[in-house]
């Protein structure tokens, strides 16, 4: 964590800012780190080689079944392994050493991309293939996200841990503003199995660049020894510390229902605005540049605040139901941005939040239940609003979710306030602040 280290008369940070005043970092000083570099060059093509088959899939499955429920179950089915053995992946990732764990899920994670464009390429592709190759792709993400997650630190070391996950999320939105276009035009042009091919053959610049790596420059951790009680130790870490265990709770809130894009925006392509694919990859390049924005912003701040964790979070939720419920084209596209700006603003400054609180033998499993919070709950959002968006209408389906987001965080702004002994003071004179967290005892001082 990071603390501060004013003048005396400087107050302590509390639970909703959680750190001294920012201090302005370099933006990309973690690809300084030549093992990073080999890292993020590697998976900058394998996610766009993922964005490529995330989209064909949807797509896909939409023009199968004609169904928005059938895009939800198909993204439940690759989340559902998350809910279901999420917390071992972590306890597998502090065991095991993590460069090679990811040789071994990166390459099955290609195998998976491969089987999938056999069955398309040859016409044999059906449904339940997708949901089959999803769910395999779920568990493998059981144990390749936390180890990723949890390996960043060891190939930038604490003091670039900030910075490198804002890159990793710049990276991923990076590929995602090209994948949805190139899967698009290659759908398109030839059909989906050419991008399901790219996705699988991606994986071989990972795998390359862990093959690369300079294993004596990595900053190791403990590695924990087989044993019983770790699942349990593990939550227990995390629920005596609100400031794990608040953070995590919210990301389930926004992972379950704020992160329903798959099934909006594909409806909203297909029924409301009566595009194609072309519309539909379009919605996600304009998300993506959002994402992006977002975590290069993230980048630039060398300290995460609990205060922004929420603030963005409640107006992510907010900007949500107004995009549900814009009457025009031009007005639901400019909304798209933001919502991306404001939802990866809450990934990433919880994401490293958690980490830097975080004891080092700890961080796989804390990784693995902050994942699996966040992705986890997929299974349970995805059917419930494909089903709302059949029933009622994308529309409906969209402002429920961003209600639901909305009023989590503010539920989660005073729990975190509670826990660092504030209270929110209103406050409508003129020039004075109408809206702020303050210590109860200054309350109490200035009443009496």
């Amino acid at each position: 964590m990071s603390t501060g280290s004013g003048a005396d008369s400087a107050p302590a940070p509390t639970a909703l800012d959680k750190s001294a005043r920012p201090r302005k970092a370099s933006m990309f000083s973690s690809l300084k780190i030549r093992n990073y570099r080999l890292f993020a060059s590697g998976a900058v093509v394998s996610n766009t080689g993922t964005w490529m088959a995330r989209i064909t899939q949807d797509w896909l499955v939409l023009s199968l079944t004609g169904s928005s429920a059938a895009v939800g179950i198909t993204t439940a089915m690759q989340f559902l392994p998350m809910l279901l053995f999420g917390l071992y992946g972590g306890v597998i990732a502090d065991r095991f050493a993590k460069r090679n764990l990811l040789f071994v899920t990166q390459g099955a994670m290609s195998l998976s991309g491969l089987f999938l464009a056999a069955l398309t390429l040859s016409g044999h592709v059906q449904v339940w293939h997708v949901y089959f190759a999803a769910f395999f792709t779920g568990l493998v993400t059981v144990v390749d996200n936390p180890t990723r997650q949890s390996f960043v630190s060891e190939m930038v070391g604490p003091d670039q841990v900030r910075n490198a996950v804002s890159l990793n999320s710049a990276n991923f939105q990076s590929a995602r503003l090209i994948g949805p276009a190139v899967a698009s035009a290659l759908t398109a042009a030839v059909g989906p199995g050419w991008a399901f091919l790219a996705n699988g053959l991606s994986f071989l610049a990972p795998l390359t660049g862990l093959l690369l790596m300079r294993t004596g420059e990595l900053h190791r951790t403990p590695r924990r020894p087989r044993g019983k009680g770790q699942l349990r130790e593990g939550l227990n870490y995390v629920s005596k510390n609100p400031e794990l265990i608040w953070p995590i709770v919210l990301v389930g809130f926004i992972g379950t229902f704020g992160f329903n894009f798959p099934i909006w925006l594909s409806a909203f392509a297909d029924d409301i605005f009566h595009g194609g694919v072309g519309m539909y990859g379009l919605f996600n390049t304009l998300m993506a540049v959002g994402s992006l924005v977002g975590a290069l912003l993230a980048a630039r701040r060398g300290s995460s605040r609990l205060r922004l964790l929420v603030g963005a979070a409640v107006a992510f939720g907010v900007l949500q139901i107004v995009a549900a419920l814009a009457p025009e084209y031009w007005m639901f596209v400019a909304l798209i941005v933001p919502m991306g700006i404001l939802g990866l603003t809450v990934n990433v400054t919880a994401n490293s939040s958690v980490q830097m609180a975080t004891d080092p033998e700890m961080r796989g499993r804390v990784m693995s239940l902050f994942m699996m919070v966040f992705t986890g709950g997929t299974p349970l959002g995805g059917p419930l609003f494909g089903w709302l968006a059949d029933a009622y209408g994308v529309r409906v389906s969209m402002a429920l979710g961003g209600l639901i987001c909305a009023l989590a965080a503010v539920a989660v702004a005073l729990m975190l306030a509670r826990a660092a002994n504030l209270r929110l003071k209103v406050d409508l004179r003129r020039g004075h602040r109408h809206v702020q967290f303050v210590p109860r005892e200054r309350e109490l001082a200035t009443a009496a």
